[in-house]
């Protein structure tokens, strides 16, 4: 069977060409929505993406590209992600355990007598930007606090929406700003930007964007109307009479915060924290495990090593007699991240193949083309991270191929690498959680249990700063000049990735 033509003889797509997919791919999120409501993301939008990803292979072996050269594509696209699905895996895992350990009952249950629903939102912000700081990875930050400030979000009567949306803004910031984010540094090494040049020159758009966000917010909760599922009085009976509460079920916690600060990897971390949960549900909840595996002729011993294994792999179910506490510690295991991974999965094959055939090189062109002054070309920037975001399915796709088109256009007109990284982390890295079938997006809605289209509209600081980056591009204002020197002396390696400042090539292995 004929492979489809040799790569050598291929030739760019016409544009017509290379808009189609994604024109097919808006048309049936749009139908699936229309037929199938919110469970639109639970199979068939995952289906649209795969064969808008078969129309793409077509239009790149229309062009001349070999199916080898496709397939190499979409598998290379997938194993940009291999190590986010990991982390996917693992946040499924440790909300079971947190879950049957007490560890989110401890949390909402401290939670609702310290935070005042008024500032709920406002301390939802300030806690993950302060944590995914000091640890520079929003992921673990959402996976983790952010699954426990949407249960006492309900508890309060707050939006689990909203409370979404704070948590994510304050993760991206802190994320944003953290030198020890994968992201930040990704970004800084492929520029050619000092990594702490590229965090100032952050400062000038990320600082006014979390200030309007968090005055947002603020004015949401002294206004919210809070009308809680339960009395808080009848919440904190219940939560203690149906588990043990206390500092040591933060343990878990506490073991994720001290992994990350020492930068152990995040899949570890995770886990790590998912079996801390395990063992801290087998000493301080013993009863709870038992109740949960319900097979009283089976050894203690087995019963609690079911339970755990049961936890982390389909969720823990709790039956404590109180529906709106059950559904708070109910949830998580891997199997609950399955549905996510293959939304994953399929966009990433999709983007990858639109990459591989040169039809996103097409679709870029034109902003290229119309980028005539230095305020056009940082917009271009901008616009080239949210649309690759949106066709790649990646973050970390976004910022390589955001960063890699547009470096040379940068030195060419002698603009300083550290405004085309901030451009791209401004646009790319926060709009990521934005789109639902982005890796980012697929993660934080199923770590949240809020879909990514309910909470959009809530991520105020990612709304936010694309549109104060886009605002000082149009105004001239962060958009340095330097000599070419300055890009010669980009940073040796990101120990992180191991890769070099100077080595775009290699990026594509990260």
């Amino acid at each position: 069977m004929s492979d489809g033509g040799s790569s050598s003889e291929a030739r760019s797509p016409s544009l017509l060409a290379a808009l189609t997919p994604p024109l097919l791919l808006i048309a049936m999120i749009a139908a699936a929505f229309l037929l199938y409501g919110d469970d639109a993301m639970g199979g068939p939008i995952q289906v649209g993406l795969l064969l808008c990803a078969i129309v793409s292979a077509l239009i790149g072996l229309r062009s001349g590209y070999s199916m080898e050269t496709i397939g190499e594509g979409a598998v290379a696209s997938v194993t940009t992600a291999v190590g986010s699905m990991f982390i996917l895996l693992s946040v499924g895992a440790l909300i079971g355990t947190w879950n049957m350990s007490g560890t989110i009952a401890t949390l909402t249950y401290y939670g609702i007598q310290i935070i005042s629903p008024a500032w709920f939102y406002l301390a939802c912000v300030v806690i993950c930007a302060g944590m995914s700081l000091a640890i520079g990875s929003s992921w673990t930050v959402v996976g983790t606090l952010g699954a426990a400030l949407i249960g006492i979000s309900a508890v309060l009567g707050l939006s689990p929406e909203a409370t979404a949306g704070a948590v994510i803004s304050g993760a991206y910031f802190g994320d944003k700003l953290s030198p020890l984010s994968e992201t930040t540094n990704l970004a800084a090494a492929i520029a050619g930007t000092p990594l702490y040049t590229h965090i100032r020159s952050m400062m000038k758009t990320t600082i006014p964007s979390i200030v309007i966000a968090a005055g947002v917010f603020a004015l949401m909760g002294v206004t919210a109307d809070a009308v809680g599922t339960i009395d808080l009085t009848v919440a904190l009976e219940a939560i203690s009479i149906a588990f043990t509460v206390g500092v040591a079920m933060l343990i878990p916690l506490i073991g994720v915060v001290i992994l990350a600060v020492r930068r152990v990897p995040p899949t570890i971390t995770i886990m790590t924290g998912a079996l801390l949960g395990g063992l801290v549900a087998v000493v301080w909840q013993p009863s709870v495990v038992e109740a949960f595996v319900d097979e009283p002729d089976l050894p203690t011993p087995l019963v609690m090593v079911k339970g755990v294994w049961s936890a982390m792999a389909t969720g823990f179910t709790a039956d404590t007699g109180n529906a709106t506490l059950d559904a708070l510690v109910s949830g998580g295991g891997m199997a609950s991240m399955l549905i996510t991974l293959w939304l994953i999965l399929a966009a990433l094959a999709f983007g990858g193949i639109m990459q591989a055939t040169g039809q996103l090189g097409v679709l870029i062109g034109p902003l290229h083309r119309w980028a005539r002054s230095d305020r056009k070309l940082m917009i271009a920037t901008g616009g080239t991270g949210i649309a690759t975001n949106l066709v790649a399915a990646d973050q970390y796709l976004a910022i390589v191929l955001t960063t890699t088109v547009n470096k040379e256009e940068f030195e060419q007109r002698h603009i300083a690498p550290q405004s085309l990284s901030r451009q791209v982390e401004d646009t790319a890295t926060v709009t990521s959680p934005l789109v639902p079938w982005n890796s980012c997006g697929a993660y934080m809605a199923a770590s949240l249990g809020v879909a990514t289209i309910a909470y959009l509209p809530f991520c105020f600081f990612n709304l936010i700063n694309p549109a104060v980056s886009f605002a000082y591009a149009l105004l001239g204002r962060g958009i340095g000049h330097t000599d070419d020197d300055d890009y010669a002396a980009a940073p040796e390696t990101v120990d992180m990735y191991g890769i070099s400042g100077r080595d775009v090539d290699k990026v594509g292995r990260v």
